[in-house]
């Protein structure tokens, strides 16, 4: 979800600069930044934004000035210097220190410029024209994480065909659990209580518990259909939230495949098949 957009404009003597910016995030967030005196700006950016994104950290700049020709003229408000001196020297009458030139200068609402009073038509067409700049940089940012999800669409259809694999495997190896078992617990029993009566029935019967308990067909059968969902959200975007949720799936049953495993070969493949899958997880974070 890495990705960078610009877009340019100008109009009326303004020029700007937008630039938007993402990294990997779980769900959308959009921070802004622009100039002041465009107060729908940020909404409108927004909006754009969650218009063609999905998930992501989105970055949102604008760049906004006057041409050096319209240098705004500044002024001061003389009703509103007139109130703050008049509370100043209120306070100074009580022992507060008098107030200085520059600190009253820096008051908001003492200085002014006609920046402030602009034609209110005027400023937004020029607020409408940085708002058009803000969807062009944001399709072309949209372009480039598209193109980085293109790359790494056969990244991730490798990592499933491993998962693949390894399931493959795994159905091998467990499909020889039941004699495993067996023949492990009837050489315990025959050295533990080698004269016990009905031993090969009571053999039969634990071994056919214990085989029960490490049954793993109903793990694998939910990789297999783990396996076939990733392949069609891959091609069903947005699909990133949703892949999140199978890798949660996927190491879920990896787990307990290995809880359940009753060889060490068995116990391998399900080690092979939980890194697999975390390495499955790092690169699902940056789809879309």
């Amino acid at each position: 979800m890495t990705g960078f957009g610009r877009a340019d404009g100008v109009l009326d003597g303004w020029t700007w600069t937008v630039e938007a910016r993402s990294v990997n995030g779980r769900n959308l967030e959009v921070r802004f930044r622009g100039p002041n005196g465009f107060d729908n700006l940020e909404r409108l950016a927004r909006a754009a934004a969650q218009a063609r994104l999905s998930r992501g950290q989105v970055t949102l700049g604008v760049n906004a000035r006057r041409a050096d020709g319209d240098a705004p003229t500044l002024k001061v408000n003389e009703a509103v210097l007139a109130r703050y001196l008049a509370l100043a020297n209120g306070l100074a009458e009580e022992g507060a220190t008098p107030p200085s030139a520059d600190g009253l200068l820096g008051l908001k609402g003492v200085i002014e410029s006609d920046e402030q009073v602009d034609d209110a038509e005027a400023r937004a067409a020029v607020e409408a024209a940085i708002a058009a700049s803000v969807e062009q940089a944001l399709d072309a940012l949209k372009v480039s994480r598209d193109r980085e999800g293109a790359q790494l669409r056969p990244v991730i259809e490798d990592f499933v065909g491993r998962i693949e694999a390894l399931v493959t495997r795994a159905e091998t190896e467990a499909a020889a659990q039941t004699g495993a078992v067996r023949e492990r617990f009837a050489r315990r029993m025959a050295e533990l209580a080698p004269d016990a009566p009905d031993l090969q029935e009571r053999i039969v019967l634990e071994a056919a518990a214990l085989a029960t308990r490490a049954d793993v067909r109903e793990e694998l059968d939910r990789l297999i259909a783990h396996i076939a969902s990733a392949r069609t959200l891959l091609d069903q975007p947005p699909a990133g939230r949703k892949l999140d949720f199978l890798m949660q799936e996927f190491m879920r049953e990896a787990n307990t495949l290995c809880s359940k495993s009753a060889t060490t070969a068995l116990t391998a493949i399900g080690l092979d098949l939980k890194a697999v899958i975390e390495q499955l997880r790092e690169q699902v974070q940056n789809v879309e």
